[in-house]
């Protein structure tokens, strides 16, 4: 889901400054503020940073660090990383621009639901799809298992999904509205939720061709998709007018979705799965974090995530002795010395980290300096609110999803090369099925199960444990090798690969 809002400062937008609008410094400047909080020094360091689009990757890195090493750190950062955002982001619609924080919803609905409900008989276990398979019970269990030993999944992960299985009936959502932002992502829980008999609220751009597929997936599942449609539109409307008038731009109408939203009754599960290119991947993010901190008064609310793979995670020790195990027991380890110095075949984890309370660390460094500082920071910032608002007592699943062959990393052609060489570096790439399905069932655990990390009555030794307990990393967390140095080799290896 990106913008159609064009580039003249319409919604929600990084300030005009000297007549330029500057995600560059806004970015930099949000990453001090929150090192600011717990460290002056490294707030300073990040401040000094020249080439943002390049030195990056060290502060996001630092802030990984920083946050890991006391829950109270990790809230303190996280706060002021979004208050900083929230006073300097704008939304601006006639010319008037105020900060994000001080925005309202409208007196007057500008968008209404319209309610498509499908025909088919909701499908009631778990099944994945995977490399020509359709897994369910022991069968699944065991492919679980196998992810575990192969240092693919933490144990969190085998262990929800083993949830679900054992549960079936949490795989219905009839009961709670789930709000999909970005509501044709490949990587959303839209599909999974309307085969398992849920009730969907998908929120997407304007675009008739991408609401007659989901009209249509919704005709053919066994749940209820509703749609915003203009306040105006009237009540009876086949699925082509209804696809004709669909959507609702969540950068340029935050306020308008976000009095849609709640007005929703009953329990509600906002979920943000919307991306778009570059600098209005921020945007998107923000306008969907206002949402968030429109709904933050609801007891009956869970907020949902999907954490990116390629970024900085404070990971269990569990995690650093599998890596240095293969790192130990590499086949060509009498070869790759000469190439340390050009950066490539770099140890994992050459650093840890001791917690304030002694507990020892790794710090998985897989930021992609292809994906860049917008990137980073629309996730970050989603995990800085996954931090304070589980602190603040409402329900937040934040789950880290595998490296998928999605649309958005295809078009990226090194890092669709590296996708088809990462299994030379004990890296599993997931296929679009079986990853959204498994992260829909992640999502559903979440939303199910008391003892989930997601339930803020369970107690986490740091906040980011969130992010780590259950993550589906696809063994970028345990490979032997730094990821970010094995890219371009892993590019290499998969682009002769997909010749062959």
């Amino acid at each position: 889901m990106g913008s159609a809002a064009d580039d003249n400062g319409q919604g929600v937008e990084f300030p005009l400054v000297d007549g330029r609008r500057s995600s560059t410094a806004v970015g930099r400047e949000a990453c001090a503020a929150a090192a600011d909080a717990v460290s002056e020094s490294d707030a300073e360091t990040i401040r000094a940073t020249d080439d943002w689009r390049s030195g990056y990757l060290t502060p996001f890195r630092r802030l990984t660090e920083l946050a890991a090493n006391s829950p109270e750190a990790a809230l303190a950062l996280s706060s002021a990383g979004l208050e900083y955002l929230r006073a300097t982001m704008q939304f601006d619609r006639d010319g008037d621009p105020v900060a994000v924080a001080d925005l309202e919803m409208p007196d007057q609905p500008a968008l209404q639901l319209h309610r498509v409900r499908g025909s088919a008989t909701p499908v009631t276990q778990l099944v994945v799809p995977f490399e020509g398979r359709r897994l369910a019970g022991d069968d699944l269990r065991r492919q679980l298992d196998t992810w575990v030993s192969d240092g693919i999944v933490e144990p969190g992960f085998r262990d929800a999904i083993g949830g679900v299985i054992d549960n079936p009936d949490w795989l219905d959502t009839s009961d709670t509205s789930v709000v999909v932002l970005g509501a044709g992502a490949e990587m959303g829980p839209l599909r999974s939720l309307l085969r398992w008999g849920g009730r969907v609220v998908g929120v997407d751009l304007r675009r008739p061709e991408l609401w007659r597929r989901l009209l249509a997936t919704a005709r053919d599942g066994a749940g209820t998709l509703e749609v915003p449609v203009p306040e105006v539109a009237p009540t009876s409307l086949d699925d082509d007018q209804v696809a004709a008038q669909a959507g609702a731009d969540l950068i340029a109408q935050t306020p308008d979705v976000a009095r849609l939203v709640a007005g929703i009754e009953g329990p509600l599960v906002l979920g943000n799965y919307a991306y778009a290119d570059g600098a209005d991947h921020v945007r998107v993010s923000m306008a969907a974090d206002a949402l968030a901190v429109e709904l933050a008064d609801r007891a009956d609310v869970m907020l949902a995530y999907l954490a990116t793979p390629t970024d900085a995670f404070a990971v269990p020790w569990r995690d650093v002795e599998i890596s240095q195990g293969r790192w130990d027991h590499r086949r060509t380890r009498l070869v790759q010395p000469p190439l340390h110095l050009l950066g490539t075949f770099k140890r994992n984890y050459s650093d840890t980290i001791t917690t304030s309370d002694g507990t020892r660390l790794g710090i998985a460094d897989c930021l992609v300096p292809q994906q860049g500082p917008n990137y980073a920071l629309a996730k970050r910032l989603q995990r800085w609110r996954a931090v304070v608002a589980r602190n603040a007592g409402t329900r937040v699943s934040l789950n880290v999803a595998p490296a998928t062959r999605t649309r958005s990393v295809v078009k990226n052609r090194l890092l669709a090369a590296a996708y088809a060489g990462a299994h030379r570096f004990g890296i599993r790439v997931f296929d679009p099925g079986t990853a959204n399905t498994l992260m829909a069932a992640m999502l559903v655990h979440d939303l199910r199960n008391p003892d989930a990390a997601a339930n803020p009555a369970v107690a986490l030794s740091n906040p980011m444990d969130l992010f780590s307990r259950a993550a589906n990393h696809g063994g970028l967390w345990t490979t032997g090798y730094e990821p970010r140095s094995v890219l371009g080799v892993a590019a290499l290896l998969g682009m002769f690969e997909s010749r062959a």
